[in-house]
């Protein structure tokens, strides 16, 4: 392994962060974290090229604005639903986040995880019949597809979610320690000598 994912993930956070134009400096990042935010600079191009320098990643966040939107107009008749469906979003957003965790996004589309998650928070809300909501979305805006087989889907996001667990921190540092075991030793000095031609660039 040439590169500890640790690092990846921090340099991915700081391009993610101009991406969406939320610019936050190298110096800021690290600071907050207590790491050298060198470590970012050096690692940016890599991770950039990468991605082949494509930034654009669809998540299921804007998908689940728009379901909810249509939930809207399907079922918010008065005040009293309006706010039945402001606490669908908060909790199919809440959804979001744990499918975001799993390795469900790498599987599955940005609109099934969507799905998956409002159908989770509308068990929890009771406020609509999902199935019912699937069908009229299904014959509105994919009349060819199936509802069998879109279940299916939704259910194997299900079973990832349920799966999910928090690793507590001595797991991580188990984790930790066998990672660095796996770091080339190569990788070492090529980081060096990213970081000898960082200072003699800046000088």
């Amino acid at each position: 392994m040439e590169h500890h994912p640790k690092n990846i993930m921090l340099t991915c956070i700081y391009a993610a962060c101009k991406a969406e134009e939320n610019h936050v400096s190298a110096e800021e990042l690290g600071k907050g974290i207590e790491q050298d935010h060198q470590m970012i600079l050096n690692n940016e191009m890599l991770v950039l090229q990468s991605l082949g320098f494509d930034l654009i990643v669809y998540a299921p966040y804007r998908a689940i604005e728009g379901f909810v939107n249509d939930v809207e107009e399907l079922f918010g008749e008065n005040d009293g639903q309006l706010e039945n469906i402001k606490d669908l979003h908060v909790s199919a957003t809440t959804e979001v986040d744990k499918i975001m965790r799993t390795d469900a996004p790498l599987l599955f589309p940005p609109g099934q995880l969507a799905l998956a998650a409002l159908r989770r928070a509308s068990s929890l809300n009771k406020f609509i019949d999902f199935e019912r909501y699937l069908k009229s979305m299904l014959s509105r805006y994919h009349p060819s597809h199936s509802i069998s087989e879109l279940n299916l889907c939704l259910s194997e996001i299900d079973k990832l979610i349920d799966t999910l667990e928090t690793p507590t921190s001595k797991d991580v540092k188990h984790i930790d320690r066998k990672l660095k075991s796996c770091l080339d030793p190569s990788s070492h000095d090529k980081s060096k000598k990213r970081k000898h031609k960082s200072k003699e660039s800046s000088t």
